[in-house]
């Protein structure tokens, strides 16, 4: 075991495909990205979505980028998706031809977003419009971090909405949005169908992913060290992430 949470590594990719056919779900941010102190501030790897795509062709196109953000900004970032997504916490899903499943996310009812941006000004929080939701991020104020969490609970029930908290962001999402339903949205596609599931991810909403991929009889890798989780596995940092891939 290589972690202080107890948890070993995964088996190599050839090891998994070698025993049947397999799916992986991909978290971004903290995961395929290092986390940085503004969403815009990432800095990708150079060609990352021609890494993406020939790790796709190695798997028959059984992979998919599942993300808190919306797809339109990870491709502002990366370029077009040559693979399956998953955008704005499973609300946004579409196959690697880029043709869309389901509905298309809606937006947040104006009286709730006018309230978290007036709220993110009045703290020095940066606030983010969502195609599914808005967040709040906390990362250049971690000190707000409580006070943050507190309003969007309350407002998030006052409205019928969900506040879903992650590392140094809290957001409000539609009732029933999460990654562990774009998994199991995704396995019902021709595409993933007959293979076993394992997600990838290192913050708090990627645990609906764990707990779906081992329902369905594959598994969750942890990115970084964080208790308690679903995971199986463990990976130390995006750096592994990428060595495990072969990226």
């Amino acid at each position: 075991m290589d972690s202080r949470i107890g948890l070993s590594p995964p088996p190599s990719l050839a090891a998994l495909t070698a025993a049947g056919p397999i799916a992986l779900f991909l978290d971004f941010d903290g995961t395929l990205v290092e986390l940085a102190p503004r969403p815009d501030a990432i800095e990708p790897r150079p060609g990352l979505a021609e890494r993406l795509a020939r790790l796709g062709d190695r798997l028959d196109m059984r992979c998919a980028l599942v993300s808190g953000r919306a797809l339109s900004d990870i491709e502002r970032h990366i370029g077009p998706l040559p693979i399956a997504a998953a955008g704005s916490h499973g609300t946004d899903i579409r196959d690697a031809d880029g043709n869309t499943q389901g509905e298309v996310p809606s937006g947040l009812p104006p009286v709730i977003e006018r309230e978290l941006r007036e709220f993110a000004t009045e703290h020095d929080l940066d606030y983010e419009a969502k195609p599914h939701g808005g967040a709040l991020h906390y990362r250049s104020n971690p000190a707000c971090g409580d006070v943050a969490r507190q309003f969007a609970e309350t407002l998030a029930l006052a409205h019928g909405w969900t506040a879903q908290h992650g590392k140094c962001v809290v957001e409000l999402i539609a009732n029933g949005a999460n990654k562990g339903a774009a998994v199991f949205a995704l396995m019902e596609t021709a595409a993933f169908a007959g293979s076993r599931p394992f997600f990838i991810g290192d913050d708090l909403t990627d645990e609906a992913g764990f707990l779906a991929c081992a329902d369905l009889g594959g598994a969750g890798i942890l990115v970084g060290d964080r208790e308690p989780t679903r995971a199986r596995y463990h990976l130390p940092d995006v750096a592994s992430v990428h060595a495990w891939l072969d990226l």
